[in-house]
């Protein structure tokens, strides 16, 4: 038996005209094995989105790849955004983009279909050092845009060894031009980001620091964010001091959302490099073990019993310890001298 969560990520394509640093895509690993079928046709995306909303699922979020060089994204939006209506859901449609491709067309399109926008700004100096394209100005004028027709936005910032610096900076030019809340993820192991993991991964002093700056900015301006990537609650030197931005401990693979892959794969999170089942198969869940491992959190470390926190914390990301260690109950690398039980 296993169970589906309420949220989806559909990644609508393989394809990218960024080549991020930290890109987590399991198909941009190096010597990568990852199985890539033909991308779905727009009448096989409308069959797997009716199929999620009968096995109960009401979240959409849209990404990729990057998702605005799909062809038929706008068929996809306006088909989801009729499935609300007719299940009278008001929930706001997710879209990530790196806002390479953006226009005036997209962003009123977007406001038509309910899309909340969630646009990538790694940095400025450093921006084209982690995405390889100069357009951190492209990507704040969108941000001005969308805020000029009334769209909401998030700024999503992947918080690396080479930007930290800058991080303060970052956030608060985003949101004068207009993002409405602000994503964090620390840069987590990955997909191509296998490669650069030395150069771009924090440590726990750097994590604290990160939170820091974010308290800093967003308290300035009386704004909130969010942490998208689980923190290990032992390394948080003060928990109580974050105020204005919160700050997820719990793996949420597999329990609150999961994600479909371009040619259907599903998996249990966005960096999972590990198939657990199509789509439009029969059976959409095939590796049920995998998928209760996460759905029934059986993966936290033995090492990690003795904690107090241990109720309320994954300790660390569960699929980045399966990439790192070859099992979701080991223990993050990079993490491994900050932890509770050192």
């Amino acid at each position: 038996m296993f169970k589906i969560p309420k949220s989806v990520v559909l990644e609508l394509t393989y394809r990218c005209n960024h080549t991020c640093k930290f890109c987590s895509c399991p198909w941009y690993a190096p010597e990568t094995t990852y199985d890539k079928g033909e991308e779905l046709t727009l009448d096989e995306w409308t069959i797997v989105i009716d199929r999620l909303y009968n096995l109960g699922v009401k979240y959409f979020s849209i990404s990729g790849g990057e998702c605005l060089i799909k062809d038929c994204l706008p068929d996809i939006l306006r088909y989801i955004n009729k499935k609300n209506i007719e299940n009278n859901l008001s929930q706001s449609i997710v879209l990530i983009s790196n806002g390479l491709l953006m226009s005036e067309t997209f962003l009123w399109l977007f406001k038509e279909t309910g899309v909340h926008l969630s646009m990538s700004l790694p940095g400025f100096e450093t921006f084209e050092y982690h995405t390889g394209v100069n357009n951190k100005e492209g990507v704040l004028h969108w941000f001005r845009k969308a805020k000029d027709i009334g769209l909401s936005t998030t700024l999503n910032v992947t918080v690396t060894q080479k930007n930290i610096h800058e991080l303060y900076e970052t956030i608060a030019e985003g949101i004068i031009c207009g993002a409405s809340s602000v994503l964090l993820n620390r840069f987590l192991p990955g997909g191509r980001g296998l490669k650069y993991e030395n150069e771009l991964i924090l440590n726990a002093s750097q994590l604290n620091e990160m939170l820091d700056i974010a308290e800093d900015v967003l308290s300035s301006c009386n704004h909130q964010g969010f942490v998208g990537t689980e923190f290990p609650k032992c390394i948080i030197k003060n928990p109580n001091k974050y105020q204005h931005i919160r700050i997820g401990t719990y793996c949420s693979a597999g329990k609150d959302f999961f994600v479909v892959g371009p040619s259907g794969e599903i998996r249990v999170c966005n960096h999972s490099p590990r198939i657990v089942g199509n789509a439009l198969s029969e059976k959409i869940i095939t590796d049920i073990d995998y998928w209760n491992t996460f759905a029934e959190r059986n993966y936290k470390p033995n090492i990690c019993d003795p904690c107090k926190y241990l109720p309320i914390c994954d300790c660390g990301c569960r699929e980045v310890a399966n990439i790192k260690t070859g099992k979701p109950d080991g223990v993050e690398p990079s993490l491994k001298d900050y932890l509770y039980f050192k």
